[in-house]
């Protein structure tokens, strides 16, 4: 790997695309809401913090960058156990900056179809 820095940014793609996936997407929503009541429920501390890194992006993806540092085994400025350490960090915040660029993205997304949605109902009326 010659780039580091630029495989700093590619591999935080597809780690921000599962963590996003994961705990926002409807199509693991049944999933999550489970997570969700349990993570509030269970007895025990630790089964709630399990439960819960399936529900916040933050969390699960250092869960999910683990993963890809083992299958990667991707290192940043460091040889050894340090560039370990290092990748994991880097790799967790630009995830995080990505899924935080995502996340606004669609928020600026749904405002424009509900403001849309409003002037065609105000244009109905007018009629």
């Amino acid at each position: 790997m010659s780039f580091p820095i630029l495989w700093l940014f590619i591999i935080a793609l597809p780690i921000a695309s599962m963590a996003w996936t994961i705990t926002h997407e409807e199509v693991v929503r049944e999933f999550r809401d489970v997570c969700l009541a349990k993570s509030t429920t269970c007895r025990r501390v630790y089964e709630r913090k399990f439960f819960y890194l399936f529900t916040c992006e933050y969390c699960f993806s250092h869960y999910v960058t683990a993963i890809f540092l083992v299958i990667t085994r991707y290192k940043l400025l460091f040889p050894d156990w340090r560039g370990y350490l290092i990748a994991g960090f880097s790799l967790v915040w630009i995830a995080n900056v990505y899924m935080s660029l995502f996340g606004r993205i669609r928020l600026d997304l749904k405002r424009e179809r509900v403001q849309l949605k409003k002037e065609e109902l105000d244009a109905k009326d007018r009629d």
